[in-house]
């Protein structure tokens, strides 16, 4: 029996034990990660949406983490989750995440948003590595209703987003909560691994992020989450972008990473742009980071991760772009809130 006929197997009869998603179409659907009545209630007030600065479309009280699942009308078998920066205290969702989901099904890949607890506000240090590690999994579960194909389901992170996809990515046999259901026997390890102006180590000279302020809440925090010191040679291809003028997560985050996957024989490929500095999402047209979307492609084509689209979708860079969130000012940059 083949893998692929393994894969399917398994997930037809997951399949029988899953609602909501049994017949989804084109558009958005969300997926709750977690049974009602699972998680404890720790986040006081409900969830919010900053509407103003660098909190522009940030989301923070996540207390019901979840999929916010964008379907494209013709889905080319390639599925990513979409895990949004804010240095584990907000998510960069309007301004970030979202943009990138569109972008994505825009090409027929579906996408997944996820909204993730943060040990801000209260949950453990470990509470989004178990719901990013849920998340990959239900996301297999969810494959043929779906139309992905299990084996091409990757991760894309931007800044704490990226270092919770290097994670997942590097520590896939760690299981991060006890299994609870038919959708933990599935593998939670990513198939590729884009991350963008990354957090990769929360180790000196460049542990003067908010990640790493937020995730010390747990004791080994340090040597847990640096994503450099888990690479291993059977984790998933890796795709880097960064602007060398970045202040918020300085471009060595890039360069380790891009290192340690060298030193395992991990295949990496590595863009460093002139300018751009954080927290730029997609890229304001124009701009030498907004290159990064065709970039990705090529890359993940090269890969058989993505099979080429019709002529008529193709990535969103140029005019055609979101625009980037607004630029970073003096007193962001110093409280380093901007979305690391």
């Amino acid at each position: 029996m083949t893998t692929r006929h393994r894969w399917a197997g398994l997930i037809a009869g997951l399949l029988l034990s899953f609602t909501g998603l049994a017949h989804a179409q084109a558009g958005t659907q969300t997926l709750p990660l977690w049974p009602d009545g699972h998680l404890p209630q720790t986040v006081s007030g409900p969830e919010l949406v900053g509407n103003e600065g660098s909190s522009m479309g940030a989301v923070t009280r996540v207390s019901q983490p979840r999929l916010e699942i964008h379907q494209p009308a013709n889905p080319n078998g390639t599925a990513v989750l979409i895990l949004g920066g804010g240095g584990y205290f907000r998510i960069q969702v309007g301004t970030a995440a979202r943009p990138m989901a569109q972008w994505l099904a825009s090409i027929g890949v579906t996408s997944a948003v996820l909204y993730y607890r943060m040990p801000v506000d209260g949950w453990p240090a470990s509470a989004p590595f178990a719901d990013g590690q849920r998340a990959m999994r239900l996301l297999r579960a969810h494959a043929d209703a779906l139309g992905i194909d299990p084996t091409k389901i990757g991760v894309m992170g931007s800044s704490a987003g990226a270092n919770l996809a290097g994670i997942l990515s590097t520590r896939f046999d760690h299981d991060f909560y006890p299994a609870l259901d038919a959708s933990d026997r599935l593998p939670s390890r990513p198939d590729f691994l884009a991350m963008l102006y990354p957090v990769v180590t929360l180790k000196p000279p460049y542990d003067t992020t908010r990640s790493r302020r937020e995730l010390a809440t747990q004791p080994d925090a340090v040597e847990a989450y640096s994503v450099e010191g888990h690479v291993r040679s059977d984790m998933p291809p890796v795709f880097l972008a960064h602007a060398a003028d970045d202040r918020i997560a300085d471009v060595q985050h890039s360069l380790l990473m891009f290192q340690a996957a060298r030193a395992q024989n991990v295949p990496a490929e590595l863009h460093v742009f002139d300018r751009g500095g954080h927290s730029w999402g997609l890229g304001k047209p124009g701009t030498q980071v907004a290159q990064w979307p065709r970039l990705f492609v090529t890359w993940a084509r090269a890969h058989g991760f993505m099979a080429a689209p019709p002529v008529s979708l193709q990535p969103l860079t140029g005019e055609t772009a979101p625009l980037a969130p607004p630029p970073v000012d003096d007193a962001d940059a110093d409280l380093e809130e901007d979305g690391d």
